[in-house]
């Protein structure tokens, strides 16, 4: 008995002629017509089209996301960086600015001191030079009152001064010179010196008689830009031999004698240095 043999649709190559679609005589149920039973829905499944899977496209934008978000967080780590290493060089520039302040600042401040040394040992030098010249010079110098013009004249360091009268509250100022000291009792002194509450004329008045008599000459001379009369001769009242100077200094009237003609020399230079405030 020959072996019967399945077409694809459902008949025998040798099956009976006019064969149902559905069924072979004597043949297997099938679930099409002409076909293998259970072959339809495969070809069914195998005929389904390729739809795009739905997670893909969710997955391609999670991972650009992320990507971005990466990209985000780099550039704010580089921010960072960048941002910390400018911090640390101003840090640095300005540390280093700083020391070089502090060392230029020392260095000018060690030179000024240095300085105000040098220039303190040389004012120092310069009063003690100051100074042995002040002790070679053979003068000192009298300063009267302020009050009284402030007259001021040179005379020798060796000689001694002795006020009587400072018209301190007024009055007449005395003031006597004489070499190596000055003795209250003597009738002889080198310099004698008055500022006289007076005016000038009537100081002058009792030296008339000595020039018109001829005990004294009279010589008008300038002292210190003012008019001065200088007397030399027998000075009134007494037996003395010497040399007077007078002139004005405001409403006052000075008074520079010498009792000798031995101080002459030392007499007229004194009254070369007299210098007052008008």
């Amino acid at each position: 008995m020959p072996i019967p043999q399945f077409g694809y649709n459902g008949a025998t190559s040798g099956g009976a002629p006019g064969g149902a679609s559905g069924a072979t005589p004597g043949g297997i149920p099938s679930g099409a017509p002409g076909g293998i039973p259970g072959a339809a829905p495969r070809a069914a499944q195998n005929n389904v089209p390729n739809t795009p899977n739905s997670n893909i496209p969710a997955s391609k934008n999670a991972n650009v996301v992320s990507k971005n978000v990466d990209v985000a967080s780099i550039l704010k780590i580089v921010a960072i960086v960048v941002l910390a290493l400018l911090s640390v060089t101003f840090i640095g520039l300005f540390i280093w600015k700083n020391m070089q302040y502090t060392e230029v600042k020392s260095d000018v401040d060690s030179k000024i001191a240095v300085a105000v040394a040098e220039a303190k040992d040389e004012q120092a030098t310069k009063d003690e030079q100051e100074f042995a010249e002040r002790e070679k010079y053979p003068y000192r110098i009298f300063s009267g009152p302020a009050d009284y013009g402030q007259l001021t004249f040179e005379y020798p360091k060796t000689w001694s001064l002795y006020v009587a009268k400072s018209a301190v509250k007024g009055g007449n100022y005395s003031a006597f010179f004489n070499p190596i000291e000055v003795n209250e009792d003597s009738s002889v002194y080198a310099i004698r010196l008055e500022i006289l509450d007076e005016a000038f004329d009537n100081v002058t008045k009792q030296y008339q008689k000595p020039v018109e008599e001829n005990e004294m000459s009279l010589e008008v001379i300038n002292i210190a830009n003012a008019t001065a009369n200088k007397y030399t001769g027998k000075i009134p009242n007494t037996d003395l031999s010497g040399y007077i100077v007078i002139f004005k200094i405001r409403d006052k009237t000075v008074v520079l004698r010498t009792d000798s003609v031995l101080f002459a020399e030392d007499f007229n230079r004194l009254i070369s240095t007299v210098t007052f405030n008008a």
